[in-house]
């Protein structure tokens, strides 16, 4: 027996289509709670940037790190090589001032990095990342 519609064909098929719709409202209802829990959400949403804080300031650390180590081989590249005869006046105590400078803008890029890094997480995420952020 078919009515109109094309529907079940005797009671086990309805039964099967009431199960199948059963198992679907079920799905839906479920992908309906886990979209109103805002509260749950925000929570998953900021432990996926702290994970991904942590991971940019290891690669920060170490990206500095080999910026230090670059630093000291050329500073000591240029001990090794012997002092070259200044001429002029010797700036504030120091014969060569090359890798100071170069260890001084080293410094600066990463504080700066890490500053517009924090501030463009910030403003994409908004309150929410103020709050959870403190």
């Amino acid at each position: 027996m078919t009515d109109a519609t094309g529907g079940a064909k005797g009671p086990d098929e309805l039964r099967q289509q009431i199960e199948r719709t059963r198992g679907e409202l079920g799905n839906t209802v479920e992908a309906l709670a886990g979209k109103a829990d805002v509260k749950g959400r925000a929570r998953a949403r900021a432990a996926d940037l702290r994970d991904k804080a942590g991971a940019m300031t290891v690669q920060l650390r170490s990206s500095a790190a080999q910026a230090g180590h670059t630093v000291h081989d050329k500073a000591t590249h240029v001990t090794h090589v012997g002092p070259r005869p200044v001429r002029g006046v010797v700036r504030a105590g120091v014969k060569h001032p090359k890798p100071v400078l170069v260890a001084g803008a080293a410094a600066g890029a990463v504080v700066v990095t890490v500053g517009v890094l924090r501030r463009r997480q910030q403003a994409a995420h908004g309150p929410v990342w103020r709050l959870v952020h403190r």
